[in-house]
């Protein structure tokens, strides 16, 4: 594609796992969903966005989108759904990611969680992600409503070098006897949980292990529980392990409007690059950002490493600064940009 474009991700079960049960978490309705998807179309197509690539879902958000702002004569963008809804799981996600990678796309907004992020990461290299927060936790996309999004995806499609307003994250690659098994762009816990189940995880009391490449204790989950004994921020080149079995007791927000107690150990730092292992005694799983992904036995060896080989995340702030530094706001062509 050599004009402008997007992909736009919306995953349609975010937001409705099992911690809406256990906790006060908010719930954003797939109507809402389609809103803000209405928002980041019209906002990108009045910065000259040419054309958007949806991903097909089972609520049929980007169908709809296209539909309604069709039939109210707004719409200016080409918009295509995908033909890739094949599992219905998230592979779907990390396909749909790859698709529009390969496509030629200059930005992927995501909407959901973190679990939402981590799988369309899986299907990007070097193209920029935009995260936008409509999933439970939520450490790793931002709260931003969707005008604001779209301007900032925007603006990146239009950038010569993209990446000098976006962060290489970091991420963990989990190993499981030597062979790779997945990886998380916040936390991996380990559980003594036997069952995948509903995914989500949240019970303290069955929690052994927390490794992190951020924490901050303003966050929501277990990454908030590591935050609490030390801050950890994205830009630095460490990572956090910290044991949940025996040590210093702290109150910490596990899940929303539950402020819950923990043992936790001394933090531990980890070096980009270097494993950090972690032998197991009992059978159990490993909740990659939040959802059970990755079973072990006992007797397994499981090492952590942290590496900054995560997504290209668009800061949304820097970016539009940018924008405002290249004229970008004005309503009229300027030099130096890429036209659509």
């Amino acid at each position: 594609m050599e004009k402008p474009s997007v992909g736009i991700i919306v995953n349609s079960a975010s937001g409705r796992d099992i911690r809406r049960l256990v906790s006060y978490a908010t719930v954003i309705s797939n109507n809402e969903k389609m809103s803000i998807v209405k928002r980041l179309v019209l906002s990108m197509q009045s910065m000259d966005v040419r054309q958007i690539l949806f991903m097909p879902d089972a609520f049929f958000i980007g169908s709809r989108v296209i539909a309604d702002l069709t039939g109210s004569n707004v719409l200016s963008c080409s918009c295509e759904v995908l033909d890739s809804l094949k599992t219905d799981s998230m592979k779907d996600t990390v396909d749909a990611a790859h698709i529009m990678e390969q496509s030629g796309v200059s930005c992927v907004v995501v909407l959901g969680g973190d679990g939402t992020s981590r799988a369309a990461s899986m299907g990007l290299t070097n193209t920029p992600l935009l995260p936008v927060s409509t999933g439970t936790n939520n450490v790793y996309p931002d709260f931003v409503e969707g005008t604001v999004a779209g301007m900032a995806a925007a603006a990146i499609c239009r950038l010569d070098d993209p990446y000098e307003c976006c962060l290489h994250d970091k991420r963990i690659e989990v190993y499981v006897n030597g062979e790779m098994k997945s990886i998380a762009l916040v936390d991996a816990v380990v559980s003594n949980d036997r069952f995948a189940g509903s995914k989500a995880i949240w019970k303290t009391e069955n929690i052994r292990q927390i490794v992190v490449t951020r924490c901050h204790p303003a966050s929501i989950g277990f990454s908030a529980a590591a935050g609490c004994r030390r801050v950890i921020l994205p830009e630095e080149d460490l990572g956090l392990a910290v044991a949940a079995q025996g040590g210093t007791r702290v109150r910490t927000a596990v899940a929303s409007g539950l402020l819950d107690e923990m043992e936790l150990g001394e933090p531990v730092e980890i070096r980009l690059g270097e494993p950090f292992r972690y032998e197991t005694r009992e059978d159990g799983i490993i909740a990659l950002d939040g959802e059970r992904e990755v079973p072990f036995r006992a007797g397994d060896t499981i090492d952590f490493v942290i590496r900054r080989n995560g997504p290209w995340r668009v800061l949304i702030d820097k970016v539009l600064e940018k924008a405002v530094d290249l004229d970008m706001f004005l309503a009229e062509d300027r030099p130096g940009l890429k036209k659509g």
